[in-house]
């Protein structure tokens, strides 16, 4: 399967915002974006003025960044948030919302999308009691998720948990922390995601 395997901060760097990819470092003083607030790479520091379709691109590459999605599939999701009735920048969000990976991190079982991916991979994720491993599931209204009782202890998982209820969990999904479950209440509205994206850029690149 292929993957992105070089080092992440430069990708928060990049597009010049925190991405959120690797947890609790993200919120420490050693954050690659505040010690160092530029672009990676020896032209880094370089301050060019962005034209339209360059404003299109860095938009599309960091909702793949933030979601861990590679190019094909991200073609394939916008493809089919095109064919679905309403506005086409919404049914992307969604779908992306209800990858299972990303149902699992919001909430709160792990401490980045990353993690959340290879705690499904690795078989620890139950939808509606059943094994589930592939990260790209897509999540639907009234399935339950919960983790295999043997991670329960797992140090990691419950130190996310722990942060992951300081900073809440979205409205359309419901959290039994006890349990180390949680229910899809609801498809997410575009008010519940809460990253700061304009997907009508995204819109416009693939409609060129």
């Amino acid at each position: 399967m292929a993957r992105y395997h070089e080092p992440v901060c430069r990708l928060c760097r990049r597009e010049g915002m925190k991405l959120f990819l690797k947890g609790e470092r993200c919120f420490k003083e050693k954050c690659a974006v505040e010690r160092r607030s530029y672009a990676p790479g020896q032209h880094g520091k370089r301050r060019n003025k962005m034209q339209p379709y360059g404003l299109q691109l860095r938009e599309k590459q960091k909702v793949r960044r933030v979601y861990g999605v590679l190019e094909k599939q991200f073609r394939r999701y916008f493809a089919e948030a095109a064919r679905q009735k309403g506005v086409t920048g919404d049914n992307l969000l969604r779908l992306l919302e209800l990858r299972l990976d990303n149902v699992v991190y919001s909430l709160g079982f792990a401490s980045s999308r990353a993690q959340a991916r290879q705690l499904v991979r690795h078989g620890h994720v139950r939808v509606n009691g059943r094994r589930v491993d592939v990260p790209s599931f897509q999540v639907r209204p009234g399935m339950e998720v919960a983790l295999k009782e043997q991670m329960r202890n797992n140090v990691f998982v419950v130190d996310a948990l722990d942060t992951a209820q300081g900073r809440g969990v979205p409205a359309w999904l419901e959290l039994d922390a006890e349990g180390f479950r949680g229910k899809v209440l609801a498809e997410p509205k575009r008010e519940d995601i809460r990253l700061p994206i304009q997907e009508q850029l995204i819109v416009e690149l693939y409609s060129r």
